[in-house]
């Protein structure tokens, strides 16, 4: 295990505040293969203490949508940050991470976290169920596993805050019963920034099938 040494950080009391120290934290490279980076980062989220008029104008969600996934900052072209609004009883698909690192914060509500194996002998194997609840975080990279989050509530949406590094736009997702993989992106429509005035994006649709990607023998691509 390495060795990292503590430094004093600017305190987070905002969610820019939070933006500025992420970058201060990856600098040029993101969080790569440094843990001390990714520890680091993941102090930072639990941190900030989650308060809806930093986010709410940005917690954009489309009715008839599993969730919406909007674009808020593109950090230093190395990472990006997402805030996804889940709506009521509502799950995303068992998904990869395409290699990147991907660290979430509970912004509001409730959501559930189940781990699950990368699939063996065409099934999936479901590890364990953590539930999150508002400032909960929890981090996920493909040499843990798969995983899937859901809405558990029925009579209430959640809100939650996602950083990625690096960016990226597609990742696989799979079937639980065959393990099947298939390649999936999301569509976009623009945004503001939220430390700033430019123009960003926001994928509404979760996850798409692309039928254009060519799957490994044995797995299949099906509408999501």
């Amino acid at each position: 295990m390495p060795t990292c040494t503590s430094q004093s950080a600017s305190p987070v009391k905002t969610m820019q505040d939070l933006v500025r120290s992420l970058n201060e934290a990856m600098g040029s490279s993101g969080l790569g293969d440094d843990l001390c980076t990714v520890r680091k980062v993941k102090q930072l989220m639990h941190t900030y203490a989650s308060q809806s008029d930093d986010w709410a104008q940005h917690a954009v969600y489309h009715e008839g949508t599993r969730y919406t996934r909007n674009l808020v900052d593109d950090g230093n072209g190395k990472y990006n940050l997402l805030i996804l609004v889940w709506g009521e009883g509502q799950s995303s698909p068992i998904h990869d991470h395409a290699g990147s690192h991907c660290m979430m914060k509970l912004l509001a509500g409730e959501l559930d976290e189940q781990l699950f194996a990368w699939p063996q002998d065409g099934s999936l194997e479901l590890r364990r169920t953590t539930p999150l609840r508002t400032n909960s975080v929890a981090y996920m990279h493909d040499k843990i596993g798969l995983h899937r989050i859901g809405n558990p509530s029925l009579t209430a949406r959640a809100v939650s805050l996602h950083l990625y590094s690096p960016p990226y736009n597609m990742c696989k997702t799979f079937d639980e019963s065959t393990g099947a993989a298939v390649q999936s992106i999301c569509t976009a429509q623009k945004l503001t920034n939220l430390m700033s005035s430019s123009q960003t994006y926001a994928c509404s649709a979760g996850f798409a099938a692309d039928p254009a990607m060519a799957m490994p023998q044995g797995s299949a691509i099906t509408s999501i």
